[in-house]
């Protein structure tokens, strides 16, 4: 099981050379993601469910090393859980789930149990920076 960090230890770590990598869809990256971050689905939206993205191995082994520092976000940290579990599975050695991801992690009842990063108060940003959207990543295959 992949070691969980809080979006605010997870802002830190940025700093001493990790790289987040955002699982949500593209829609959902695009409305807002932590600055910097790499857009590299788990799941597509298609046709208003979730479907499985095939490509998300192969498009994480092109782009990233098996040893890059890199901590695993969503929106509330179940995708990014699943995610990181399947790359530390595929060979990747520093892999941290983002617990909380961007919306917060919530209770049954809706209640927030750990703040995500919009509401951390972290660096937001709504556009890629060059070369980390997954239209780009993708091309690398």
């Amino acid at each position: 099981m992949p070691k969980r960090v809080t979006p605010k230890e997870a802002s830190e770590l940025l700093s001493q050379g990790y790289r987040y990598v955002d699982v949500r869809s593209i829609p959902e990256f695009e409305a807002g993601h932590p600055e910097g971050a790499f857009n590299v689905p788990l799941m597509h939206a298609q046709g208003g469910r979730m479907v499985p993205n095939p490509e998300f191995q192969q498009v994480m082994t092109a782009n990233f090393s098996a040893s890059d520092a890199l901590l695993i976000g969503c929106k509330m940290g179940g995708r990014s859980m699943q995610a990181a579990a399947l790359l530390e599975a595929a060979g990747f050695s520093a892999v941290l789930d983002v617990r909380g991801g961007y919306a917060g992690e919530r209770d049954p009842y809706g209640r927030v149990v750990v703040a995500g990063w919009a509401d951390s108060q972290l660096p937001v940003a709504t556009q890629a920076a060059s070369g980390h959207s997954y239209a780009e990543l993708s091309t690398k295959k």
